[in-house]
C-alpha cells in the first residue's frame, strides 16, 4: 500500500468557534517559550482527559467537582489544539509521527472522558457508552476520508472538537446550577444530561453517517471512470497492437512479393 502524503493534506476545520480559535491559537504558538514542545502539548492533552474522568467520577462525592471537569476540557483544548499548531509554527512537523500519535491519544482521551461520565452520578453508562461510540465512528469517517480522499475534515456542519467541548463545559455548569432534574419517557427514567449526551452523540452520528453516503456514492463514481477509461485504454492499446501487427504483415509481404491479403 502506497503510504498517503499526509503533509500535503487539505484540512477542513470551518467551525462555530475558529474565528476566535484560530487567532488565538496562533498568538498562544508565537509566545510559547522554547522549551515548550508539541510533544509536551500532547501529553497536557490527554493527562487533562484523565483529570476530566476522575473529576467526574469524584461528583458523587460533591458536585463542585464538575467545574474540574470543565477546567480539564480547558487544558485539554489548549494541548489538543496547540500541539499541532506549534509545530506548524516552528516548522517542525513530523506528518506521519504527528498523525499517529495525536490520534491515538484523542482516541483513548475519548474513551476515558466518556467512561468517567458514566461513573458519575450524573449520566446512566450505558448513555456515556453510546455518546463515546458515537464520537468514535464520527472520527473512523475523518480517518477514512484522510486515506481515500487526502482531505483532512474537523468539522461537521460547523461543530469539531472544541464545539464539543464547549458543549460539555455549558453541560457542567447547568448541573451544578440547577441539578440533573429527571423525566419519565416509555423508555424509562431519564435524567437531564443523559439528554445532553444524547443529543451531542446523535448529532455526531447523522452527521458521519450523512459524510459516509455522500463520500461512498462520490468515490464509487470516481471508481467507475476510472475502470471506464482504464478498459477504453486498453481497447485503443489493443487496436494499435491489431494495426502495427497488420502493418508488419504487409510490409513483410512486399518485400516478399506476397500480395497483401
Amino acid at each position: 500500500m502506497d503510504q498517503p502524503n499526509l503533509k500535503e493534506h487539505q484540512r477542513i476545520n470551518d467551525i462555530l468557534l475558529g474565528p476566535l480559535e484560530r487567532p488565538a491559537l496562533a498568538w498562544l504558538a508565537r509566545i510559547m517559550p522554547a522549551w515548550v514542545t508539541p510533544d509536551l502539548l500532547t501529553a497536557i492533552g490527554f493527562l487533562s482527559s484523565v483529570l476530566i474522568a476522575v473529576s467526574y467520577g469524584l461528583t458523587s462525592v460533591h458536585p463542585a467537582f464538575l467545574w474540574l471537569a470543565s477546567l480539564g476540557f480547558v487544558l485539554n483544548w489548549f494541548g489538543d489544539s496547540l500541539d499541532g499548531t506549534l509545530a506548524r509554527y516552528r516548522k517542525i512537523e513530523r506528518p506521519h509521527y504527528g498523525f499517529f500519535i495525536d490520534h491515538l491519544v484523542d482516541t483513548a482521551s475519548v474513551v476515558l472522558i466518556f467512561i468517567g461520565l458514566g461513573l458519575s452520578p450524573y449520566v446512566n453508562l450505558t448513555v456515556a457508552l453510546l455518546g463515546a461510540i458515537s464520537y468514535l465512528q464520527t472520527s473512523i469517517v475523518v480517518y477514512l476520508l484522510m486515506i481515500t480522499k487526502g482531505v483532512f475534515r474537523i468539522s461537521f456542519a460547523k461543530i469539531g472538537p472544541t464545539e464539543v467541548r464547549a458543549m460539555a463545559i455549558l453541560a457542567n455548569a447547568i448541573i451544578f446550577f440547577i441539578g440533573n432534574p429527571t423525566f419519565t419517557t416509555s423508555l424509562g427514567v431519564v435524567a437531564l444530561y443523559d439528554i445532553i449526551v444524547v443529543f451531542v452523540a446523535t448529532l455526531l452520528l447523522v452527521f458521519s453517517i450523512i459524510v459516509a453516503v455522500q463520500t461512498g456514492a462520490e468515490l464509487a463514481r470516481q471508481d467507475d471512470l476510472a475502470r471506464e477509461k482504464k478498459a477504453t485504454v486498453r481497447k485503443e492499446r489493443r487496436r494499435a497492437k491489431v494495426k502495427t501487427t497488420r502493418r508488419s504483415s504487409t510490409a513483410r509481404g512486399a518485400i516478399h512479393g506476397i500480395p497483401p491479403a
